[in-house]
């Protein structure tokens, strides 16, 4: 029902010609920049063995490399929504499973990474038997599995319950529409509280554990301690997502002339913006990617020493 309403909407208030190429052309320029960052991180990372073995980077590129992939599937959803505008339903479940699945491992993958950072600081001899390169890859492999599993539901659900002529439909490509069951927002809600409870414990248990560290010593656990801070602020915006659905019903109600907009300045705050903070915390601000990084075609010699753990 709030799918159609909102399309209904969107229909009514529809940007005039000039208007959608200026906003396809900040999505697609914005989007263009942030993978162009996060490629010249691959790229340093595959070029050099050093991160090859520390469990730390391959967290980090794989954070870089799912966030890419998520900002990719939003702008091509984005432009499909201003020019094709509907599309066959089956193409639609397609990317809007791979795009559900990389927006939870964000979060399971930012917990992974605080926990890994909680063990340097606190198990500083056992941390090479605890994280090791197998370890880590098996533990992404899980992270992938965990949120394949919470998201197949909503097409076995829809497979179950849709006739097969719906699959040959086109609808406009938004996940109300091609999982249209009221069971599913039910199901993701209680998914998703769970997911969130899980991951903002570990957050809070491996902070403070770092910071009683820090009282007592080192330098590197107190930047341990920033860097669970910044986990933490990337959750929240991570949190926005499931937030968004609700605060746009709210602008809707009072001010639907400007909903087209309000949906665009949502996409670029909840959506991709967040999605840059990946290899600006993570890449740039790190030591030893900032001594090495690299972009095709050219290097870029980078003097600053800040450090990251």
């Amino acid at each position: 029902m709030n799918s159609s309403v909102n399309v209904t909407v969107v229909l009514e208030h529809r940007d005039s010609f000039s208007k959608a190429v200026i906003k396809n052309m900040i999505v697609v320029l914005l989007g263009f920049s942030l993978n162009y960052i996060s490629a010249a991180l691959i790229y340093t990372f595959h070029n050099h063995q050093i991160f090859y073995t520390n469990p730390r980077y391959i967290l980090i590129i794989h954070l870089v490399v799912n966030d890419m992939i998520q900002v990719t599937l939003s702008i091509i959803l984005f432009v499909i929504s201003y020019t094709v505008y509907k599309i066959n339903v089956s193409v639609c479940c397609i990317f809007m499973l791979l795009a559900l699945v990389t927006t939870e491992n964000t979060p399971l993958n930012l917990a992974c990474m605080a926990m890994e950072c909680y063990i340097a600081v606190c198990f500083p001899l056992r941390h090479m038997q605890i994280c090791t390169v197998r370890g880590t890859l098996m533990l992404i492999g899980f992270i992938w599995n965990i949120s394949i599993v919470s998201v197949l539901p909503d097409l076995f659900i829809t497979l179950a319950t849709e006739p097969l002529d719906f699959f040959h439909s086109r609808v406009f490509c938004v996940r109300e529409n091609v999982f249209p069951n009221p069971l599913i927002p039910l199901k993701r809600e209680i998914i998703y509280s769970l997911f969130l409870v899980i991951i903002w414990i570990t957050i809070f248990y491996t902070y403070f554990r770092i910071m009683f560290a820090a009282q007592s010593a080192s330098k590197n656990a107190k930047k341990a301690r920033n860097t669970i801070l910044l986990h933490g602020f990337q959750l929240l915006l991570c949190m926005a997502t499931y937030a968004r659905p609700q605060v746009l019903k709210v602008l809707k109600q009072g001010d639907p002339t400007n909903y087209v907009d309000h949906l665009f300045a949502s996409y670029i705050i909840i959506q991709v913006l967040p999605r840059s903070i990946s290899p600006v915390l993570y890449g740039i601000r790190d030591k030893t990617f900032r001594k090495l990084l690299s972009f095709p075609e050219m290097d870029i010699p980078i003097k600053d020493e800040a450090t990251f753990t």
